[in-house]
């Protein structure tokens, strides 16, 4: 797992074969890619962060996009090797790529094993034809298949996604569909609810009355089955739709959401590193103008306020299943620990069971967690939600 000070490294690679439905992630299809003038706008990219980041450490690389299996595995493999050699890499340091499982792209897997990657992570999102049509999805339920088998074979550690409670999906149906899942004995697993985010395809026919998203109590239900049948797999929830055998928690996940320092890059990334909050150009052309000119894509660069951080570091805690040690985050922020939360409110809901405190730890319960939006606002302190 990642030291405390180590920095984990996010790099973005926006392009996609097709714009999905339900995706408001920042992805573009584009006619060509110039790979040579994106590795020179990367690589500038990435030794702007160095410079404002010397001394650490990289404890992992995330691959994210778009479709980052799309690039050159050349251009992955230039840009670990210079976080290599500016920063110096954690001895177990978790490299993942974002990989969609068509034929074309699973051919590519072992030159991205060559080229330093040890951690795939699949947007498999359903095994059924149907469903995937219905998601916009360019492979088949065989295709992701033969991909998952294709990278467990050549990777050392493999998750894939799965996108649940779509519209007419039943309980059983969706049992079965996870029971087939957990059988690849993966160690992780990315299980996500179908929401219809704005100005995505599907906000669009929803609007238009083409779609129905299921019903907000179906979906619960769903959820709580997915806690059940994951943690009797031995892969239960550490974070609200991540799950994995103790362990083999994704290292970028967790330092995300344990609040720790990240460097962003690339179109569109947010980044967090020496209580700065960036957020690099999204359009890809607008952020390759912009590196050739100030040497980085930064479009916005500020200091976080002490208020806002830690209440940022609060929120993000709790999605974990591991809670928050209220005296340790107290301390970082140079606080109390009951400052943090409305104890009244915390003994609320721990009488009804959504919330446990033991001594200055607070953790949601499995039960909580379907609640969990709602009961954050009612848990963290007032004049942090304000912050």
């Amino acid at each position: 797992m990642p030291a405390a000070d180590d920095l984990a490294l996010y790099i973005h690679w926006p392009f996609c074969l097709k714009k999905c439905p339900y995706c408001d992630f920042n992805s573009h299809v584009r006619d060509s890619v110039d790979a040579a003038a994106w590795q020179s706008a990367l690589l500038a990219d990435l030794a702007h962060e160095h410079a404002l980041t010397q001394g650490r450490r990289v404890g992992s690389i995330f691959f994210g996009g778009g479709t980052p299996s799309l690039m050159p595995p050349v251009l992955a493999g230039a840009l670990i090797d210079e976080a290599a050699r500016l920063w110096g890499l954690a001895p177990d340091c978790e490299i993942t790529l974002e990989a969609n499982p068509t034929s074309y792209e699973a051919r590519k897997f072992a030159d991205f094993r060559a080229a330093g990657v040890n951690r795939v992570s699949l947007g498999v999102q359903s095994l059924h034809d149907d469903a995937l049509a219905f998601l916009g999805r360019e492979h088949s339920a065989a295709e992701a298949v033969k991909a998952l088998e294709n990278a467990q074979g050549l990777f050392g550690r493999v998750t894939f996604d799965l996108i649940y409670a779509r519209p007419g999906q039943t309980a059983k149906e969706w049992e079965a569909e996870l029971r087939r899942a957990l059988a690849f004995g993966t160690e992780h697993l990315s299980l996500y609810q179908l929401t219809i985010e704005p100005g995505t395809g599907f906000a669009g026919a929803v609007a238009r009355g083409r779609l129905t998203p299921m019903d907000a109590d179906e979906a619960a239900d769903l959820f709580v089955q997915t806690q059940d049948q994951t943690a009797a797999a031995g892969l239960p929830a550490y974070e609200i739709s991540n799950h994995a055998k103790p362990g083999a928690q994704s290292h970028h996940n967790l330092t995300y959401w344990r609040y720790r320092d990240y460097a962003g890059i690339g179109p569109g990334a947010h980044g967090r590193r020496c209580g700065t909050a960036t957020v690099r150009h999204k359009k890809p052309e607008a952020f390759l103008r912009r590196v050739a000119e100030n040497g980085h894509g930064i479009a916005e660069e500020r200091a976080l306020g002490r208020e806002e951080a830690l209440s940022e570091a609060l929120l993000m805690g709790l999605r974990l299943a591991e809670g928050v040690d209220l005296a340790a985050l107290a301390r970082r922020f140079a606080t109390m620990p009951d400052a943090l939360i409305d104890a009244g409110r915390a003994d609320f809901y721990a009488d009804l069971g959504f919330v446990t405190r033991a001594g200055d730890h607070l953790t949601i319960t499995p039960q909580g967690m379907p609640l969990l939006d709602a009961l954050l606002a009612e848990l963290v302190a007032a004049d942090l939600c304000t912050a």
